[in-house]
Order: structure tokens, then sequence, then C-alpha cells
């Protein structure tokens, strides 16, 4: 069954619609999906990276405006929509202490949560819940987000066809890799 899953994510590397189920999982995942867009992105770069550099921004792009959309249910809809997200990660016992020290290193949680496994979703709901101002916000987005996906790009570029042959080879291994990586994210969400 993985190696069909694996099979068919590659061929919807080259499909016409791709780069916009790319666009639509980055933005989910910045304010409500579980699933990082690293799980499409990836194979789309190992089987067209001739496009990594477009995938890298559809993916910068989406997550960001996603993140701003994740700001806005922080900002305005927190109670109804925002804290239900943050207890179904494990965060709802801890929001009003993460909300004092948030405010005071939000631009170094932003950076890091968007660079890192950790889920970006928490931090663009907090962001706006924390009233963080949007333009320091967006612009350590910017930065976090295409830090991440670029330099998973350049790497799948350079070195893709030995990743790729690593993965096929490996497809266990490495699924249960980024399986463990996830979790790990999940459980840093619930214990920090």
């Amino acid at each position: 069954m993985l190696r069909r899953l694996y099979d068919w994510t590659m061929s919807m590397a080259d499909h016409p619609k791709a780069l916009w189920i790319l666009a639509a999982v980055a933005f989910i995942e910045a304010s409500v999906f579980p699933i990082p867009p690293d799980v499409l992105m990836i194979p789309m770069i190992l089987a067209a990276p001739r496009k990594a550099w477009l995938i890298a921004l559809v993916a910068t792009v989406s997550s960001v405006v996603g993140g701003l959309a994740g700001y806005a249910i922080g900002q305005f809809a927190f109670e109804g929509v925002g804290r239900p997200i943050l207890e179904a990660l494990g965060k709802g016992d801890s929001i009003a202490a993460f909300n004092d020290k948030f405010n005071g290193v939000g631009f170094w949680a932003v950076l890091i949560a968007g660079v890192t496994p950790f889920p970006f979703k928490v931090i663009t709901i907090m962001s706006g819940w924390t009233a963080m101002p949007l333009g320091t916000f967006i612009v350590t987005a910017i930065i976090a987000r295409a830090l991440r996906f670029f330099v998973v790009a350049g790497l799948l570029r350079a070195f893709g066809q030995p990743v790729r042959d690593f993965i096929e080879r490996r497809l266990g291994l490495v699924f249960t890799l980024f399986c463990l990586i996830l979790l790990g994210g999940f459980y840093l969400v619930r214990y920090l």
C-alpha cells in the first residue's frame, strides 16, 4: 500500500493541477490542517527537479497566506475556532501560560516554528490571539517558510536522483523516519 501511495504521489508531481493541490495543502496546513506540505512537495521536486524553485515558491506563498488565515482565526475567532484547534493539539491547558511566554519571544517562535516540523498553525493562531504586530508576523513567516521550503528544494534539486533512489530502495525506512519526525513535532506541541 505504501508503494502505491508513493507511486501515486510521484505521478501527481506532473499532474497539471499539482501546484494547485500543493498550494491548497500549504494554505490549510498553516491554519488548521495537521499534515505538512512537505508530504507533497518532496515527491513533486523529486519527480520534476527543474520545477524545484517554483514548487518552493508556491509552498512559501501559500503557507504565508494560510498563516494569515491562522492569524485571523487567533485574532477574531479564537474561542470558537482557535481554542478547539489548540486543544486538539494538546495545548488547551497551557494556553494562558503560553500567551505570557509568547509575547516575549513571538518573533523567534514564528521563525522556529516556520522552519521546523513544529505545527505552524499553533504559532499562527497564537500570533493573532496575542496580537503580535502583523508586520512582524508577516516578515517572520516569509523568512521562516522561504528558508524551510527553499532549502529543501535546493537540496532535492542538487541531490535529487540519489535521494530518490534512496527513498525508493528504502521506502519503509523513510516513511518510518518521516512519521517519527511528525510525531516528534506533535510531542513538542503537547509538552512545550
